[in-house]
């Protein structure tokens, strides 16, 4: 899965001339050592996508990793040593450090909420909120910034919101018709905003509940009406700042869309 995506991208890159600055000025001969630096702290993810960026576009490129993806950085921290021809580690720079700085902003995303929950006994999720093309890599970096992957695509569960209970006719009749439909061992999530839904949706036996932008009192009520009897999911609007006060509130999960969508790109860097 990974090569393809690599590969597109480190032609995208080259175009139909190749590095036109890069191969003005170096000598093919000449060879070079770099080192892949943060530049800020961060959790590090992707490694492996900038080990393939400089393998595809030159196999005799030796490319040492100093630390391993879920690596807690600092300025400074050392992520790779890269050797070899000179012409082509400058042509792979940046898709490498795309991958890296973008997969590493993921990871950190993730890991400063997710640490900040976890006394609670609450989890972190992603959602399907993903760059097209992406969603498998933004999905890796989550596990590996410390939280869990919600559904992948739509073929792994089902997910009842708003607009399916409208267009179906009601909570009821979507959830009976969902079980009519799929395997017995796929779950069933509903979305619900009001605790008057949530009642209903429990009273069907749903396996998980989407709480959808309620304040924290509803929130806590809404935890104390479902007392276990399915998974509790917030989600809506949540940020490092607000998520410890909706962990408090008992849910099982907090289900969060920016982080995979909207998260700040790590600065990392190749230097001499």
């Amino acid at each position: 899965m990974l090569e393809p995506l690599v590969r597109a991208t480190l032609l995208e890159d080259l175009g139909r001339a190749g590095d036109l600055t890069t191969d003005a000025m170096v000598s093919r001969t000449e060879q070079a050592e770099l080192r892949i630096v943060a530049r800020e702290a961060g959790v590090l993810a992707g490694l492996d996508l900038a080990r393939l960026a400089f393998r595809l576009l030159d196999p005799t490129i030796h490319f040492e990793a100093c630390v391993s993806d879920g690596a807690n950085l600092l300025p400074g921290t050392p992520i790779a040593i890269v050797k070899g021809s000179a012409r082509s580690i400058l042509t792979a720079e940046r898709t490498a450090l795309n991958f890296l700085g973008h997969l590493s902003g993921v990871a950190s995303a993730t890991a400063s909420i997710a640490r900040a929950i976890a006394p609670y006994g609450t989890q972190l999720t992603c959602t399907r909120k993903t760059i097209p093309g992406l969603r498998a890599l933004q999905k890796y970096a989550v596990r590996v910034g410390g939280g869990r992957n919600h559904r992948y695509g739509l073929d792994d569960a089902v997910l009842i919101k708003d607009n399916h209970i409208a267009i179906a006719g009601g909570l009821r009749v979507a959830v009976e018709k969902a079980r009519q439909y799929i395997g017995h061992l796929v779950s069933i999530e509903v979305e619900v905003d009001t605790l008057e839904q949530l009642q209903e949706a429990l009273d069907l036996g749903v396996d998980c509940v989407l709480l959808d932008n309620m304040e924290l009192a509803v929130l806590r009520e809404a935890v104390e009406l479902v007392a276990g009897r399915a998974t509790t999911e917030a989600s809506g609007r949540i940020t490092p700042e607000t998520a410890v006060e909706i962990a408090r509130c008992g849910v099982d999960r907090i289900a969060v869309g920016w982080i995979t969508h909207s998260a700040k790109v790590l600065d990392i860097g190749l230097d001499a």
